[in-house]
């Protein structure tokens, strides 16, 4: 009875992994990140960024939300510079079973295959001081990608939220 109640569980778990996002960040102890209230895009990055041109402005409309929800504003004069670098790969799982059960089956005794693609993609932020073109943060978010273009704006914006959480860092 006990295994019938975690299936559910089980189930939920799978669901919330294949959705989530995984982030990292890392970032100069030197740097002062209270000094840093004003931003812009460094533009060289974002057009050598090896995606379509609708997915960048998707990307940098989410940073501008996040980036104004936590006060900061783009400005002609920044402190600091944001760029943007993605990387494509297809993740790929494959599955050995073995079949049995009662009666008539197919499968009873044998081994089968399945295999699993899915597009996963990574996206890096990186902010660089605009005085001292140093880089002093960046920000890494990796997942699974959709092709849907109905949930692309949603997804793009799971990417960017869970990245920028992790900014400014918090010292310790």
């Amino acid at each position: 009875m006990k295994t019938i109640n975690l299936i559910p569980v089980l189930l939920l778990f799978v669901l919330a992994s294949c959705s989530s996002v995984r982030v990292n960040a890392d970032y100069d102890k030197k740097a002062n990140f209270n000094t840093y209230k004003t931003y812009a895009y460094l533009k060289s990055s974002i057009d050598k960024a090896e995606i379509s041109d609708l997915d960048k402005k998707r990307i940098l409309r989410s940073i501008d939300e996040e980036m104004n929800a936590k006060g900061f504003s783009k400005s002609e004069n920044p402190d600091m510079l944001l760029s943007i670098f993605t990387k494509e790969r297809e993740r790929v799982d494959v599955y050995n079973n073995v079949g049995f059960g009662w009666g008539w089956n197919p499968y009873w005794g044998m081994n089968y295959s399945s295999v699993s693609r899915t597009p996963e993609g990574t996206l890096f932020i990186d902010i660089v001081d605009a005085k001292s073109k140093e880089m002093v943060w960046q920000g890494e978010g990796s997942g699974y990608l959709t092709k849907d273009t109905r949930k692309k704006d949603e997804r793009i914006h799971q990417f960017v939220s869970k990245i920028l959480a992790q900014y400014p860092p918090v010292s310790k």
